[in-house]
């Protein structure tokens, strides 16, 4: 997925809501989902050993030898406790479990690690070390997937692997590394150089993969050419997206994608009614990355930590999102497609390198973002490039989002919002709460190709922000990442400060 930039929003306007979490707390730390802690109690337990047999009954005792083995024999409601090691071999899974008997559940034994290793394997197409095909009803958790690989344009390894259609799939407390596509560039940029952590495709028009969990993961040190850390792509309709790290990759951490023909029909090609809560997302950038560039002077500053492009009906919520080429990107690469129904609110997005949140189409020849609301959220020095993207960069074919309630504090360029499109049509900002160092009368904002400097300025020239104010926000401590208020601060009031204008 190539992305340059893009940006949305939309609420009722006042002052920051800082009784939300996550501008109230410190960092959050992943939850950790229920493991059985006793096999022995579970239904239909099987067991799979390195040192065991497939000729024997799987049980503890005798455990199976092979992951597929126990994929291709577990029924509806079974455990396969994966005893520690590790296992150079692939898992296919195409035999899930069912709404009355239960899922089936692939899982490290408690307290051991079970391990799959890609390293040598082959990679055919776009392939997973763990593949769900066509499956529903399953659970994968607590395993380490790593070292799958690949030096060949037109391969893609994935750590997981989902596609097709299919309900009630789980990946749980999962660690995901070392995944990569390192084929030589011809030149300075390379296509067909893609690789996944968790990779989820809906291809199905008639059937979408519907109530995804994926929760409690981390997702590292990828080489992921034009592709994703975590990518959800087409047909893919009621997910949730929680509690996972995504961090020190080199493209995209979370993209959630539409209108790129996945499914089929147009319709149906948009993932859709999800939840992205509670993720921590750092380290994302591509300007190492060949397929971007990556003798770019100051680098491509492409990769967003979290990238809607062509999503519907989505909640981005207390998400803690810092040092990535973007924060969170709003989008779409094509043209006529709307990102659209996007909620982005109480995230905290800091030290982002080209901007904090970017909406709408990177130029006026792709699609755009409308009916989406940023609410609620810290934007925290951002462009540490001091390009003048500032903290918002609101981009092209921007209709009907609302941008209120957010506490935005620029940094050394004083840059807040860039907009240098005029192609944007009903779309409010107000009750914010701006500051800057330098002052107010520094502050500086571009609105539909038109410069304005000051904050008195842009509000008269605008109609923008008429309800807004700039105070300085008095952190806890900014410098350490602690973004709890003062008791003091401009922002604790709660009072609704104005309805704005719809320029």
């Amino acid at each position: 997925m190539l992305i340059l930039s893009g940006c949305s929003s939309n609420q009722n306007p006042a002052l920051p809501d800082t009784t939300s979490p996550i501008s109230s707390i410190p960092p959050i730390a992943p939850a950790s989902p229920t493991v059985n802690e006793h096999p022995e109690d579970a239904f239909n337990a099987h067991y799979v050993s390195a040192a065991g047999d497939n000729t024997n009954p799987g049980t503890k005792d005798s455990p199976w030898k092979t992951l597929q083995y126990a994929a291709d024999h577990a029924d509806p409601g079974s455990y396969v406790y994966i005893r520690g090691g590790v296992y150079h071999q692939k898992l296919r899974i195409s035999r899930g479990g069912s709404a009355a008997a239960g899922p089936v559940v692939f899982t490290s034994y408690p307290n051991e690690t079970a391990v799959l290793d890609g390293e040598g394997l082959p990679v055919n197409g776009l392939d997973g070390l763990i593949e769900i095909d066509q499956a529903s009803y399953v659970i994968i958790r607590d395993l380490e997937i790593r070292n799958y690989k690949t030096g060949n344009s037109g391969e893609v390894p994935a750590g997981i692997y989902i596609h097709g259609s299919g309900k009630s799939i789980s990946l749980l407390n999962n660690r995901i590394h070392s995944i990569a596509n390192t084929a030589t560039p011809e030149g300075d940029e390379l296509s067909g150089r893609d690789a996944h952590g968790i990779a989820v495709y809906g291809t199905e028009s008639e059937e979408a993969i519907y109530d995804l969990t994926i929760n409690g993961n981390e997702v590292y040190d990828l080489v992921l050419g034009s592709s994703e850390a975590l990518a959800v792509n087409g047909n893919v309709d009621t997910f949730a997206i929680t509690n996972n790290i995504i961090h020190d990759n080199d493209n995209i951490g979370i993209d959630l994608i539409g209108f790129e023909g996945t499914a089929g029909d147009r319709a149906a090609d948009q993932a859709r009614n999800g939840t992205v809560r509670g993720n921590i997302v750092y380290g994302i950038s591509s300007n190492n990355n060949p397929s971007y560039g990556a003798s770019v002077p100051n680098g491509s500053n492409a990769a967003g930590g979290i990238y809607i492009d062509g999503g519907r009906s989505i909640l981005v919520v207390e998400n803690r999102v810092y040092d990535n080429d973007i924060g969170i990107e709003l989008a779409s690469e094509h043209k006529g497609s709307l990102t659209s129904s996007i909620t982005v609110q109480d995230n905290l997005i800091y030290r982002n390198r080209l901007t904090g949140i970017a909406m709408g189409g990177y130029d006026g020849e792709r699609g755009g973002t409308s009916d989406s609301t940023v609410v609620s959220n810290t934007l925290y020095k951002n462009d540490l490039l001091g390009d003048g993207n500032g903290q918002l960069y609101l981009q092209a074919n921007l209709s009907g989002n609302t941008i209120s309630k957010n506490i935005i504090v620029a940094g050394s360029s004083s840059v807040f919002i860039s907009n240098e499109y005029t192609s944007n049509t009903n779309n409010t900002v107000d009750g914010n709460l701006y500051y800057a160092e330098a002052g107010a009368d520094e502050g500086f904002w571009v609105w539909k190709k038109k410069a304005y400097t000051g904050f008195a300025d842009y509000q008269r020239g605008t109609g923008n922000d008429s309800g807004s104010r700039f105070a300085d926000p008095l952190f806890q401590d900014a410098a350490r990442d602690d973004f709890r208020l003062e008791p003091g601060s401009p922002a604790l009031n709660g009072e609704a400060i104005g309805e704005g204008a719809q320029p």
